[in-house]
């Protein structure tokens, strides 16, 4: 956690913010790419902006949150070939109280490794700490 304490010295909320899920993806073994909206084209209008930063990360959807969702407009995914994904969290699990506490808790209380293979049984994907092991 020392680099995400470092990013409090900077006076910046995005430093801390980006650095906190750097170190996070990387604790849990996530094997993608972080990419910087700031430099991508994408025009200014807000489902057309999001609409153009999936495109510019070459992803076939764009996973939203149901508070996205009521403003969300889908057209402007549709226009691209993306497929807009309403996101809602298991009702089991660790997810019971997801909409309370922070990624922090679950890695506190879990560990890297359990956190992980629990992420990744809601993925359905395979784990890349269980194929690195």
């Amino acid at each position: 956690m020392e680099p995400v304490w470092a990013a409090f010295g900077t006076g910046h909320t995005a430093a801390v913010a980006e650095t906190s899920t750097r170190v996070m993806l990387d604790l849990l073994g996530w094997p993608g790419r972080v990419l910087t909206a700031s430099p991508l084209p994408a025009r200014p209008e807000r489902s057309q902006r999001l609409a153009d930063l999936t495109d510019q990360a070459r992803a076939a959807a764009y996973l939203c949150g149901t508070g996205g969702m009521t403003y969300l407009d889908p057209a402007a995914f549709t226009a691209r070939g993306i497929t807009v994904a309403p996101f809602l969290p298991p009702a089991s699990g660790i997810w019971v109280s997801a909409r309370r506490v922070t990624s922090l808790w679950a890695l506190a209380h879990f560990g890297p490794a359990d956190l992980a293979a629990r992420l990744m049984t809601v993925t359905g994907a395979p784990s890349p700490l269980q194929a690195a092991a």
